[in-house]
């Protein structure tokens, strides 16, 4: 009898496929640019539509027509920088050498953090300046602000943001000069520009191996002595153990998921939101009411989720000319 060949069922690209830590996402890389500033912003996720714009990719079978294509709006009220973080070179990497925080700080951090009863904030700059020779990386503190959204949230996210620069010098010292303050997301980004998304999916539950891998359920006489939605054998003989290969039961979605080169159509102002609140507010969210992003296509996560953008990674190839958008549909938008 010959031997039956048959491909794997389901993808074992992600492995384990556990619950997230958190769900604010936290970044582990950033990439290494001239201009100096800030390289993420975070949002929070409304919702998608649909807009009418001219498509300015080269070599596109619809170049210079005008294309309908979806959107995911993100409201992005201001950020406060909170404190500095200052990274040495270790053997195992970076590691953390010395935090600075600002001095005067928001009342709703105390529902995060314990807040210091004192910030002597100008005599650790001045020991941070005296150990330039030892510092590796200079990183951002920042914190959101979700009173001002319609997500219904009061405890601000506190996230580790990346320096553009080319020396630590001038890490440094704009890290110094946005200490205490706000950033808008125009300050990190500009239209046109390409970002990675980074965040924590829709959460599944407990799925089983043919809704979680995709399996193919079970047939004929197998699937009468035995059960119908399981895989046949789990493992052989030798090795006499279960490989993290074989499709088995356990969590689905709420995974940390990032998404390279999300374009950025429009970056609009608090003035501008009329353009994109439909009647009544977005479904499962509500009215925008900061700074808003319009990105092109999805993005990980339900409503209301929080999502990182960070200047991409990989933006080899990538038309970064703003997006000639001549319509945005506010019309209520079902189940998205």
């Amino acid at each position: 009898m010959t031997r039956h060949h048959q491909p794997r069922k389901g993808s074992v690209a992600y492995s384990p496929r556990k619950r997230a830590a958190k769900e604010s996402p936290k970044t582990s890389s950033w990439p290494q640019t001239e201009e100096v500033g800030i390289l993420g912003f975070p949002g929070y996720k409304v919702g998608m539509t649909h807009v009418t714009m001219l498509d300015n990719h080269k070599n596109s079978p619809t170049e210079g027509m005008e294309i309908s294509t979806p959107v995911t709006v993100l409201e992005t009220p201001p950020i406060v920088v909170l404190g500095i973080r200052a990274y040495r070179k270790d053997t195992r990497g970076l590691k953390t050498m010395a935090d600075v925080l600002a001095g005067e700080l928001d009342e709703d951090l105390a529902r995060t953090m314990t807040l210091p009863e004192k910030t002597n904030t100008e005599a650790r700059i001045k020991e941070l300046k005296n150990k330039l020779d030892e510092i590796e990386d200079i990183r951002v503190l920042v914190h959101t602000k979700p009173r001002l959204t319609s997500v219904p949230k009061k405890k601000p996210e506190i996230l580790e943001c990346g320096l553009g620069g080319t020396s630590v010098e001038e890490k440094i010292d704009y890290a110094i000069s946005v200490l205490g303050k706000e950033i808008n997301p125009a300050d990190a980004f500009s239209d046109g520009e390409h970002v990675d998304t980074i965040a924590v999916t829709k959460g599944k539950g407990f799925q089983g191996p043919v809704k979680r891998f995709g399996i193919r359920i079970q047939y004929g006489k197998a699937k009468r002595s035995s059960k119908a939605r399981v895989v046949g054998s789990i493992g052989p003989w030798s090795p006499s153990r279960t490989m993290w290969t074989v499709p088995m039961a356990g969590q689905m979605g709420y995974h940390k998921r990032t998404e390279y080169n999300k374009k950025i159509l429009k970056i609009g102002e608090a003035a501008q939101v009329d353009e994109i609140n439909p009647a009544g507010g977005f479904v499962k969210y509500g009215m925008v009411k900061n700074n808003y992003v319009l990105l092109r296509g999805s993005v990980p996560g339900p409503s209301k989720r929080l999502v990182m953008l960070r200047k991409a990674v990989r933006p080899h190839g990538k038309h970064n000319e703003p997006a000639q958008v001549s319509f945005i549909s506010t019309a209520s938008k079902q189940g998205v």
